[in-house]
């Protein structure tokens, strides 16, 4: 059966009171969050925006959501998890406080912001999943223990992926450090020895033994790096990083059994709204206000990650007249992450786009 995906227009020129009222007619008469049931609770998977970040999804478009769902008397909250590169968002205190400084408090959202801490074995899970590339999927127990999850993403260019959308904003988003490591390389992080002061803080956090030193820099046995992330967070010096070229090739793959993980229980209790406004070269971690690379085009809404992505693929493509996305990531084909997905039984590439005048 081809799947639906709701679509309401937007122009730049539009603003938030005019998108707002939009959405909400979206929620209403899609009516694609009702499988939501009284007393369910709700996870709300959000991208905060790095610190000088402007393209994330508004708090105010955020509410209409909450709202919806609490009309429905089911719970929710909303979350993320912590980043691999340093930053405020590699922390759950700093991230809290960073969601916070971009509007996301519970006077303006309606509902409690939860970033997990994933330092903490109690906040994580593992999901087993045998997949070509992931057999154990690293998940925030969080989004394990919820009754139903809603995505909302922002549609945007990625440097790794080509475009970030639902698929992403779950795989990746949704993925503990270790996770993330995971899908970005293969597995162990590098230190920068010009950068490295000897203070040995990430042999100190280190679970698996695996860092010793030569000539007072730290060094990575990569036989015995668990992939944790641990070293990454606990550097100052901001020291050791992640090879983030080393798994380019299979990022995608990896990113999408990811998704696979997290939507393993979650059948016909998960929707995904996409956000193609202010539509960037890059994501969201970028710490700047990064420039439209296209016009704005709409707010999606579908029960299917991998329809809505690609009709968001397709409208922006369409109405640039030419792929942006692989102009500003030549090395980048997003549809290697909807043909794996597709594959996978995530959804369809083919859809009935029903749009909302």
């Amino acid at each position: 059966m081809i799947s639906k995906v709701y679509f309401i227009g937007v122009s730049n020129s539009d603003d938030m009171r005019v998108n707002s009222s939009k959405l909400t007619r979206l929620l209403d008469e899609s009516r694609l969050l009702d499988f939501i049931k009284e007393r369910d609770l709700v996870a709300i998977k959000m991208h905060f925006g790095e610190e000088g970040n402007t393209g994330f999804v508004r708090p105010e478009f955020v509410r209409k959501i909450v709202d919806n769902i609490a009309k429905k008397k089911a719970n929710s909250f909303l979350t993320d998890t912590n980043t691999l590169y340093q930053g405020r968002r590699m922390d759950a205190k700093e991230h809290l406080g960073l969601a916070h400084d971009h509007g996301f408090t519970q006077e303006v959202v309606g509902t409690k912001v939860l970033i997990p801490d994933d330092a903490k074995k109690e906040n994580t899970a593992q999901i087993h999943i045998n997949q070509k590339f992931i057999k154990v999927a690293k998940v925030a127990k969080i989004f394990l223990e919820a009754d139903a999850i809603v995505g909302v993403a922002h549609f945007k260019g990625h440097l790794m992926t080509g475009f970030g959308g639902a698929l992403k904003n779950i795989g990746m988003g949704c993925a503990v450090r270790e996770g993330k490591l995971a899908q970005h390389s293969d597995v162990s992080p590098l230190v920068i020895s010009r950068k490295c002061v000897g203070c040995k803080s990430c042999k100190a956090v280190c679970p698996a033994d695996a860092i010793s030193f030569k000539n007072g820099k730290s060094f990575i046995d990569g036989s015995r790096c668990i992939g944790c992330a641990s070293c990454i967070a606990a550097c100052s010096y901001f020291a050791i990083e992640v090879n983030w070229e080393a798994g380019g090739s299979n990022i995608q793959q990896k990113m999408v059994e990811y998704v696979k993980a997290v939507l393993k229980d979650k059948k016909d209790k998960s929707a995904f709204i996409n956000f193609a406004i202010k539509i960037t070269k890059e994501c969201d971690c970028l710490a700047k206000d990064d420039p439209r690379i296209a016009p704005d085009i709409g707010i999606f809404i579908s029960s299917d990650p991998v329809s809505i992505d690609k009709a968001c693929l397709d409208l922006v493509n369409r109405t640039c007249g030419r792929d942006i996305f692989k102009e500003v990531h030549p090395e980048r084909d997003g549809l290697k992450q909807l043909l794996y997905a597709s594959s996978l039984g995530l959804g369809r590439l083919d859809y009935e786009l029903i749009g909302l005048s």
